[in-house]
């Protein structure tokens, strides 16, 4: 057989097996173009939002968006111990999932705080609550700024790497730091500095919340106030200047909690009675019903009506310190002559009896029965210092937090390592 015979049979030979082949395989079904690439599609899954609405029970929400009375029974049996539906509040919010050919929800999502959610999921067998908790990470950050308008302002413009609230919230942190040495409200000059170390705590889902502050450094009136908070092992933290005083002293700076101050000691108009008299005090404006704190502990001498000063309580303190408290709306429970009270005690509420325009609190300080300017009286001196056993742990804790800040007053980097508040 020649060559070219020879391959041509070869090439005929297979082109017999292949039509073979072909003959005897099953026909493909027909089938949609998408189909033959992706396979049968999956419905998507769908979520929106809702929130309880004000006076709504969960169980009528529940029903609102789509369960039955028997399912939403069901999915809140599924809840209990995760839950205490009495204490869920209005505008509380609730992510509703579903494939999207559903229209009632198979997983409920109630936001019961920002780092703790309950889980409802509709399962073959019924609904089955899992309660989820998102960690937190903490960082140290450093924030600062100047005084301005007021304590607020300040912070809003130097905390921005922190949401509105956690600035606010910062702003009365360090008020409540400086309440023994400083009234925020009284003594703040345009121009003050501040550093403030803090703690910032994160949720993986972006929310921020503020910690414990952990370094002050305020400068006020050419004044500077550096403050370390001593880490504790429990109960209230404490704050210590540099120097090791305790910054708790005999006496609060102001008888309220960080407010507006409407008028200061001096001369001043007379709002009713219209003519410019000796304005012995310093009056502190504030919604009706603000509690009113005894700046040092002492004995109640006086609670009952006083002429223009309505409602009035004087507070008896050691060394011929009295203080007074006016145009209140009424006495704390307990509080009469005699009553023995604590420092920062609320003995009494914000009013406008006795010759008030508007709620507000009148605040004088005798001493040895003569009238002092409430700011220079109260200004006592530092508090007691640090126990020796004490003083290793504050001087680590002190060298740390000022390398810190004086690290940020340099223009180093503001955000530290945790290991600063441990």
């Amino acid at each position: 057989m020649t060559r070219p015979l020879g391959r041509a049979l070869g090439f005929i030979t297979v082109a017999l097996l292949a039509g073979g082949a072909i003959a005897v395989m099953r026909p493909l079904p027909e089938r949609k173009p998408g189909e033959i690439l992706s396979g049968p599609r999956v419905p998507a899954w769908v979520e929106r939002i809702d929130t309880l609405g004000s006076g709504e029970t969960i169980t009528a929400l529940l029903e609102r968006i789509g369960l039955s009375g028997a399912e939403a029974r069901d999915a809140l049996n599924a809840a209990v111990g995760g839950m205490d539906p009495r204490r869920l509040r209005a505008g509380m919010k609730i992510t509703l999932g579903a494939p999207e050919t559903d229209t009632v929800p198979s997983q409920i999502v109630l936001h019961l705080a920002v780092d703790r959610m309950l889980r409802l999921t509709r399962t073959d067998s019924g609904w089955v609550g899992k309660e989820e908790r998102l960690p937190w990470t903490t960082d140290t950050l450093v924030v600062g700024g100047t005084v301005g308008a007021n304590l607020y302002e300040a912070f809003d413009r130097g905390a921005v790497r922190l949401p509105p609230a956690a600035r606010s919230e910062l702003a009365w942190d360090v008020a409540d730091v400086f309440e023994y040495r400083l009234d925020m409200s009284r003594d703040l000059q345009e121009g003050d500095a501040f550093l403030v170390l803090i703690e910032r705590q994160q949720t993986t889902t972006g929310v921020v919340r503020v910690g414990n502050v952990l370094a002050v450094d305020y400068t006020t009136s050419g004044r500077r106030l550096r403050v370390i908070r001593l880490p504790a092992s429990g109960g209230r933290p404490r704050y210590f200047d540099e120097d090791g005083r305790s910054m708790q002293a005999m006496f609060l700076r102001a008888p309220l909690e960080f407010r507006r101050i409407s008028s200061v000691f001096g001369l001043r108009k007379h709002p009713i009675l219209g003519v410019v008299r000796r304005h012995r005090g310093t009056d502190y404006a504030a919604s009706s019903g603000t509690p009113v704190r005894s700046v040092g502990e002492g004995v109640v001498v006086t609670a009952a009506r006083m002429s223009g000063f309505g409602n009035v309580i004087d507070v008896r303190h050691p060394n011929g310190f009295v203080s007074r408290y006016g145009h209140l709306r009424g006495f704390a429970s307990g509080i009469h002559r005699g009553s023995r009270v604590g420092i920062g005690q609320t003995i009494g509420y914000v009013g406008m009896t006795g010759l008030a325009t508007a709620p507000h609190l009148h605040f004088e300080v005798l001493v040895r029965g003569v009238q002092q300017n409430p700011r220079v009286a109260l200004a006592s001196a530092s508090g007691e210092p640090l126990a020796p056993s004490e003083r290793p742990v504050f001087d680590r804790a002190k060298a740390l937090a000022l390398a810190l800040l004086d690290q940020h007053s340099q223009g180093g980097p503001i955000v530290a390592p945790d290991s600063v508040s441990r």
